[in-house]
């Protein structure tokens, strides 16, 4: 008999109002696809004692980087959160994950580049010089590479043999949509499942 794969949930949903019922239902759908989905916020078997003499804050990031290390893949929520790019603690766990070997998704509820989000975000400060190069207000080059975010997140997804799912949902329902995460579930599913089928 087949384990079912587990995944880690990384993203900003951890800020989220009542981030435990969000958690759960997430869970339900990855438990619907054959994966058993790991938040953040699930109570932690056998941690080491030596962890409850930590300030919360470091307990909190050994406890994620535990998880991450048990799960075969990581899900991330990098819908652009308080600035252009994904969350920078999801982001970390991304790379993280990476490190490990482990196979990481990402998914997004826009599906607007990281260009025209970043110069929102420079505002008129921004200028492209007569090649077409732009650099903000700072002289600082900006990122041109046509991808969903910056080019270390996308590389990481892409080398691991994940996927990224992006799609555009009304403002209103950026943190409030599961269709996409659904979807990313879905595609991540069919590779981590494929890949523990045993071989004949």
């Amino acid at each position: 008999m087949i384990q079912r794969p587990k995944v880690y949930l990384a993203g900003p949903d951890v800020f989220f109002p009542n981030p435990e019922a969000w958690a759960q239902r997430k869970q339900a759908i990855c438990a619907r696809h054959g994966l058993i989905g790991v938040s953040p916020l699930d109570p932690m078997a056998d941690e080491p004692a030596a962890w409850a003499a930590l300030p919360e804050w470091q307990r909190l990031a050994v406890r994620n980087e535990a998880r991450i290390r048990d799960c075969d893949a990581v899900i991330a929520n990098l819908t652009p959160f308080r600035g252009p790019s994904a969350d920078v603690g999801t982001v970390y766990e991304l790379g993280f994950a990476r490190a490990l070997g482990r196979m990481v998704f990402g998914y997004a509820t826009t599906a607007v580049p990281f260009l025209p989000r970043t110069l929102d975000h420079v505002g008129s400060a921004a200028q492209f010089d007569a090649e077409g190069v732009c650099r903000d207000g700072e002289g600082l080059l900006v990122e041109q590479f046509g991808l969903f975010d910056n080019l270390m997140i996308e590389g990481a997804i892409t080398g691991s043999g994940g996927a990224l799912v992006t799609a555009d949902c009304p403002a209103e329902e950026r943190w409030r949509d599961l269709a996409v995460f659904e979807r990313c579930v879905r595609v991540a599913a069919e590779r981590l499942l494929h890949q523990a089928m045993p071989i004949r």
